[in-house]
């Protein structure tokens, strides 16, 4: 599980305040959980050691502000529009991941933000509510994944 986002740009960071949250929360042996913060090419070795990737990260996609959805990106284009406040582009990152080899089932929440938000490292209301939805949802897809 690989939180992204800048928390010092508030909503921005919601995959690490989502990241945060699972934490506190019993999860399958199985499941570890990555601070990806502004991610960078450091990421790849932690995805590609993993049997399955789950990424959780703010997206300016046009659906309303607070939307959770779930897709499984193929392709850097199969990604959402996001706020450039990473090193590395997530879309980078999925393209040389699997430009590598990367053969992993990619999971990405995403959860819809509005691009012109005041800096603060806390979450507003909306996206704190959406944080604690995708909190629910992807400790539900884990505990669904253990046989």
């Amino acid at each position: 599980m690989l939180g992204l986002g800048n928390i010092l740009m508030g909503d921005e960071g919601v995959g690490v305040h989502v990241v945060r949250a699972l934490e506190a929360q019993p999860l399958p042996p199985h499941a570890e959980l990555l601070d990806g913060g502004t991610g960078g090419f450091i990421l790849l070795e932690p995805m590609q050691c993993a049997d399955r990737v789950v990424l959780i990260d703010a997206a300016a996609d046009g659906n309303p502000i607070g939307t959770v959805t779930r897709t499984v990106p193929r392709f850097s284009r199969d990604y959402p529009p996001t706020l450039t406040a990473h090193d590395v582009g997530v879309k980078d990152l999925l393209d040389v991941f699997y430009m590598l080899g990367g053969e992993h089932n990619v999971v990405l929440y995403a959860i819809s933000i509005d691009p012109h938000q005041s800096i603060t490292m806390s979450l507003s209301p909306v996206i704190a509510e959406a944080a604690a939805v995708a909190v629910e949802r992807v400790k539900a897809e884990l505990t669904a994944s253990v046989c």
